[in-house]
């Protein structure tokens, strides 16, 4: 079977997601299991982050030597097995360590698989980033249905996850095996990398645009479920539908968004879902009805789908610096808070409610709004 470098790509940002997936969906039970308040598991998921954010800021060199095949054979196993081993721990902090080791892993892969896809559109000619995230997207929705079912069904948290980790180990083995490294683009990225990765000034609005657009989706994947369950007291499956349908959305909009990027420019198309993703954040903190609240997940994942995905184009592009340094410099301020969302939005929960935590995040939104003229939608040029 011949598997296309892109599509690698896909299946990698696949796995990833549904093993982050799986552990995002039991949130409940762990939160039970472990006996602690919102909170308490906001601060215990924060060593994601911690992890993430020290990984992006200074592993771009060593992603840039190791290559393509041999980081994401690290990052994508290893981010599913130490999840994996997350139900299994007795104590918090037991799971802050765990979390903050797969936190130093997924700020690789996270570098790695978007570097590699830049690399590839450049060849192909034609712009991929999107739907590669739609797969991530996709990996979500897929989990969180499988999730929803499962734990309807009662299956313990430790089979679950245990499943999981067999499944991206061996669809994982057999996609990573046989990647190949894109090579990288003339005249731009042969610029000095240096070591650490730091937001330069024109980076910046790129960075707030990441930043709201991960914020809605940590709300949405995070949050969704406990949010059912304490608001409606919904039953596990109906509860686990705010989830499925967040990322159902979330990768239908991704999986077909570059045309409409080719057609309208991305800016354009960021302004649609900013506004779509404020609509879907009022629809949650305001609904009256669990299926309101349902119709706002869904148009939260429709809103964040492809905002992510533009900047990191844009920061892929520009000719300062390698492509890798500013995408992990984007990382650092964007992906990092999607690990941070579960605090955040736990203590506010905690503390003012959690339709509070969801309305919070729309100042955010409107500071991305003003910052979509850093967004520029160029044609990837074949490389020969």
């Amino acid at each position: 079977m011949h598997i296309q470098p892109q599509q690698r790509i896909y299946i990698c940002f696949f796995l990833f997601a549904v093993s982050m997936g799986a552990t995002l969906s039991r949130l409940p039970d762990l939160q039970d299991a472990l006996r602690i308040d919102k909170s308490e598991l906001g601060l215990t998921l924060i060593g994601a982050a911690i992890g993430a954010l020290l990984s992006l800021t200074f592993s771009s060199p060593l992603v840039a030597r190791l290559g393509a095949r041999t980081t994401a054979f690290a990052t994508v196993l290893g981010t599913s097995a130490l999840l994996a081993l997350v139900p299994w721990m007795t104590a918090a902090p037991l799971v802050f360590g765990l979390l903050f080791l797969e936190g130093l892993l997924a700020g690789a892969l996270e570098i790695n698989l978007n570097v590699e896809i830049d690399r590839i559109e450049a060849q192909l000619g034609r712009g991929v980033m999107n739907r590669a995230h739609g797969f991530w997207s996709l990996g979500f929705f897929v989990t969180a249905l499988v999730s929803a079912a499962l734990r309807q069904a009662g299956m313990s948290m430790q089979l679950h996850l245990a499943l999981t980790f067999t499944f991206v180990l061996v669809a994982g083995g057999v996609v990573i095996g046989g990647m190949r490294n894109a090579p990288a683009k003339p005249n731009i990225e042969h610029v000095d990398a240096g070591h650490i990765a730091l937001p330069t000034a024109g980076l910046l609005p790129l960075c707030l645009i990441g930043i709201a657009a991960f914020l809605v989706e940590g709300a949405g994947i995070d949050w969704s479920a406990i949010y059912m369950r304490d608001v409606f007291q919904s039953e596990p499956f109906v509860g686990g539908l705010g989830l499925t349908l967040f990322t159902f959305f979330m990768a239908l909009a991704r999986l077909f968004a570059d045309p409409f990027v080719d057609r309208f420019g991305s800016r354009s198309v960021a302004v649609v879902l900013l506004i779509t993703s404020a609509a879907g954040l009022c629809a949650v903190s305001l609904s009256p009805h669990q299926s309101i609240a349902l119709v706002g997940f869904a148009l939260m994942g429709a809103g964040c789908s492809a905002v992510y995905p533009l900047a990191v184009s844009a920061a892929a592009q520009r000719v300062d610096r390698a492509a890798h340094v500013n995408v992990a410099a984007l990382g650092q301020m964007s992906f990092v808070v999607f690990f941070l969302a579960p605090p955040l939005l736990g203590f506010v929960a905690e503390q003012a409610g959690i339709r509070t935590a969801f309305f919070i995040c729309l100042p955010v939104i409107l500071t991305a709004l003003l910052c979509v003229r850093s967004l520029s939608y160029q044609r990837k040029v074949v490389i020969a």
